[in-house]
């Protein structure tokens, strides 16, 4: 299935778009409400809408992001992410992600950009897979300044110290579905059980999650001189 990708500003998104993304992330137990992706068009500058290529043009999946310099580093911040749950999920995640990689490329050209983002399942790891020193990481353990962009940006998604514990990457929920990047794969077979375990002691009830993020190099960027 082809896609059709549009990307604006979060200004200029409609209520009954925001109906249509409430609609869509209700397809699972715990989703986007109206009331949490109407704040997020308040907190973000952009939203990326992927739609089927065809007459009806079905809402598959989309994002908010702000495309932003933190301390002087290029960065891509995915405030919210959705992608439905059908049998051409990884293509959608793909259109979603390579609309930001366009973006980021056309922000900041000839720059590596830092992309960060919220998780609450090991399966959205799958957003990454272009992403190079990604953190946290099973295999890596993070020092200093890795940890401290972890810190920098938990405080840019308004998380209080108190609810983020740097070593592990991690946010403590106040019960509510947080805004993050959602993605589950068709198969769970495919999750590295490394990475699963980053996530198994996060209370998913309570709306615990993962900071995370990882490193667009230049020469990837290149590739996406359009959006999908």
């Amino acid at each position: 299935m082809a896609f059709k990708t549009y990307t604006k500003d979060c200004t200029a998104l409609s209520d009954a778009e925001l109906t249509e993304m409430a609609d869509l992330a209700a397809e699972c137990e715990r989703g986007f409400d109206v009331g949490l992706l109407s704040k997020q068009r308040e907190e973000w500058v952009l939203v990326t809408l992927i739609r089927e290529a065809d007459e009806v043009e079905s809402l598959v999946g989309y994002s908010y992001s702000t495309l932003e310099r933190i301390g002087g580093t290029p960065a891509v911040l995915l405030g919210l992410a959705y992608v439905r749950r059908s049998d051409d999920r990884d293509d959608v995640l793909n259109a979603v992600m390579s609309a930001n990689y366009h973006r980021a490329l056309m922000a900041f050209p000839d720059e590596d950009v830092l992309l960060g983002c919220r998780m609450v399942n090991p399966g959205a790891m799958a957003g990454f897979e272009r992403l190079e020193d990604i953190q946290p990481h099973p295999d890596v353990e993070a020092g200093g300044e890795e940890r401290q962009w972890g810190r920098r940006l938990a405080k840019r998604f308004s998380i209080g110290a108190s609810r983020y514990a740097a070593k592990a990457f991690t946010v403590e929920g106040d019960g509510s579905f947080p805004p993050c990047l959602d993605f589950k794969p068709l198969d769970s077979a495919t999750i590295d059980p490394k990475v699963a375990e980053m996530f198994a002691h996060l209370d998913v009830d309570n709306g615990d999650s993962l900071i995370t993020y990882g490193w667009a190099m230049e020469e990837e960027l290149r590739g996406y001189t359009k959006p999908d």
